[in-house]
């Protein structure tokens, strides 16, 4: 294994034998975005059962209740395997809170790994490694349910179709709408919404209300939405039982060690995106960390799949939200690892697909994303933008826009997560490592991929060749950056 597969996708089993491949590749202008590659060997009756076990309550599982979750999120048999269809990417299935501290401690090891082994690295984590889903997918409902409110309302003061960051909600108009609907009293709609909290404009937009269910707030204990099937109003955020409440802590503070660690040796840490039914809530927590750790840099990177079709809003949304409370935004963009699955499981659960519907209309929605944060780059030297792509088109868009905004290599705010290390450009190569037996199960399914990358490889190594001659002609074949 160590010299097929294993040689060809992992760079060791520990963190004293990646060193050497890491530095070797640093001297040629390569960083590193360390992955430990370890997943459980599960069959698929088994992480079915473990999936379906640890998202859903006790109640839901013995038939005593029902969730109250719209149906995206809540947990279904059929797509139990989060794996099916998904060759690219770990997958981690909750057993216990134990083995999420033991996967807690693996990533401490990878980002100390990382800042070992060089002075720029990168460290990837997958908050369902971290906690249990069901807390994921209940927060990600009560995120979902709120931003749809806000575009009911924005629609009944004739905003619809407008972009987020575009729609702002007259606030006497809203709180009208409100007491009508038996929301809440005049009297204690007036304590919401107060110059303190929203300013004197008289409106608020997408990002005023999604405060309003921050949990630092009182003010989310109380509130209620319309549910779209029945009509009646229910508790927006329903009681956690005290164990879940326990869970809930626990991932939190899983998710502090690590941005403690990845800060005190200077890592970057990259949140990977997952299925559309977690996401909400994994991009809402890893702002609560960038809240708190990307005050002087960009530490913590969010991810953003540009498959989807609210991916642009999300965007701008967030680095409104950077600029407005004055920390660094980070992304990481990228088409998305989940399109088989979401679309199938969308169709058969019956929600809207989240999927833009061409191919075409990714391309153009990863290079709109781009270029709004390299102009957001321009006028602002602490954000930073990670271009995980392969497709060269991309790339060279990327390194057009960079020349007309005038950002600089040597910036290091544009890193590629591709191709360019030579040309002087900070680029990163995802680093898999881990014990053989361990990681084969990753290994098997990245084998499944394998048909597709050979097409990709093909043109890559035709840009080799054409770098190789072109060197040979200039003389600079051994020469490389410092």
């Amino acid at each position: 294994m160590k010299m097929t597969f294993y040689g060809q996708f992992v760079a060791g089993e520990d963190q004293e034998s990646i060193r050497p491949l890491i530095q070797h590749n640093r001297a040629f202008g390569v960083g590193s975005i360390l992955d430990y590659g370890v997943e459980e060997d599960l069959t698929p009756e088994e992480a079915e059962r473990e999936e379906m076990e640890s998202c859903t309550s006790a109640s839901e599982r013995d038939g005593h209740g029902t969730s109250k979750r719209e149906k995206q999120f809540q947990a279904h048999r059929a797509f139990g395997d989060r794996r099916d269809g998904v060759v690219s990417t770990r997958t981690y299935f909750y057993a216990s809170e134990a083995k999420c501290d033991s996967h807690m401690e693996t990533f401490l090891h990878c980002i100390e790994a990382s800042g070992g082994a060089s002075e720029d690295g990168f460290s990837a984590i997958k908050l369902t490694a971290l906690g249990r889903p069901q807390f994921l997918l209940r927060f990600s409902d009560v995120l979902t349910k709120w931003r749809r409110f806000f575009h009911q309302m924005a629609a009944e003061q004739g905003k619809a179709g407008l972009a987020a960051m575009d729609t702002k909600l007259e606030v006497a108009a809203l709180q009208e709408s409100m007491v009508k609907m038996g929301i809440t009293s005049r009297m204690e709609i007036e304590k919401w919404f107060t110059v303190e909290t929203l300013g004197v404009s008289g409106t608020l937009d997408l990002l005023d209300w999604g405060s309003l269910i921050d949990s630092r707030t009182e003010l989310s204990r109380h509130l209620v939405v319309p549910n779209m099937q029945t009509g009646q109003l229910e508790p927006l955020l329903s009681r956690f039982t005290e164990e879940e409440e326990r869970q809930m802590t626990r991932m939190l503070q899983r998710m502090d060690v690590l941005a403690k660690k990845a800060s005190e040796v200077g890592v970057r840490l990259m949140v990977d995106a997952e299925q559309t039914y977690f996401q909400p809530a994994i991009s809402r927590l890893t702002l609560e960390m960038q809240r708190r750790f990307n005050v002087e840099r960009p530490l913590i990177f969010n991810t953003y799949q540009c498959y989807l079709k609210d991916t642009y809003d999300n965007v701008t949304l967030d680095v409104e939200l950077a600029r407005r409370e004055g920390w660094c935004f980070g992304a990481k963009l990228v088409r998305g690892a989940y399109m088989a699955q979401e679309r199938a499981r969308a169709l058969e659960i019956g929600y809207e697909d989240p999927i833009n519907p061409t191919y075409e209309a990714t391309n153009a929605m990863y290079h709109r994303c781009l270029n709004y944060v390299l102009e957001e780059l321009k006028h602002n030297a602490r954000a930073a933008v990670m271009v995980a792509s392969h497709n060269e088109d991309t790339v060279r868009f990327t390194l057009c826009r960079m020349e007309e905004l005038g950002l600089h290599p040597a910036d290091c705010q544009v890193y590629f997560g591709q191709l360019l290390g030579q040309a002087g450009y900070p680029v990163y190569k995802y680093v898999p490592y881990g014990p053989v037996m361990e990681v084969l199960p990753y290994l098997s399914r990245r084998a499944l991929e394998n048909s597709g990358v050979m097409k990709g490889a093909q043109r890559e190594w035709q840009l080799l060749w054409q770098e190789l001659k072109r060197r040979l002609r200039t003389g600079s074949l051994f020469h490389h950056p410092a």
